[in-house]
């Protein structure tokens, strides 16, 4: 049965890719069908999230996670999906800003509560007084 699974998923990588790359063929036959499920089915499908985005949101956390094979994949499927090497490198300083916030908040130990109460107060406050520009932006974004 897991034999017929995994013959099945290396037939669709083929037809997707052209090829089965050596590292999923060295996935457990186990857990091989649920990785393809959910790659096929969520992260190479047309979600609520664009592909674009997808591959973005990929680059931001290969960056924090430091996997250098998550990088260059995802680089290069953002590419395919048309983003620009300025969409590239603010998705890596996205990252590179929230780990430093991120860093920075744990290690001091911020009171969750505090910093949650804070942040609602913010947007708020952006919501409330934002300028004209940045109203109608948001008017279009519901719309």
């Amino acid at each position: 049965m897991a034999l017929e699974n995994s013959k099945r998923v290396f037939d669709e990588v083929t037809q997707m890719f052209g090829q089965v790359p050596e590292w999923l063929r060295e996935m457990p036959e186990t857990a091989l069908g649920g990785f393809w499920g959910l790659f096929r089915d969520f992260y190479l499908a047309e979600t609520a999230i664009p592909n674009k985005y997808k591959e973005l949101i990929g680059i931001a956390v290969s960056g924090a996670t430091r996997c250098k094979y998550c990088a260059l994949f995802h680089t290069e499927a953002a590419r395919l999906f048309g983003a620009t090497d300025a969409e590239i490198a603010e998705a890596g300083t996205m990252s590179g800003v929230t780990m430093m916030g991120s860093t920075f908040l744990n290690a001091v130990q911020t009171d969750y509560e505090q910093f949650r109460k804070q942040t609602l107060e913010m947007v708020e406050y952006a919501r409330t007084h934002a300028p004209a520009k940045a109203k109608a932006g948001q008017a279009s974004a519901h719309a």
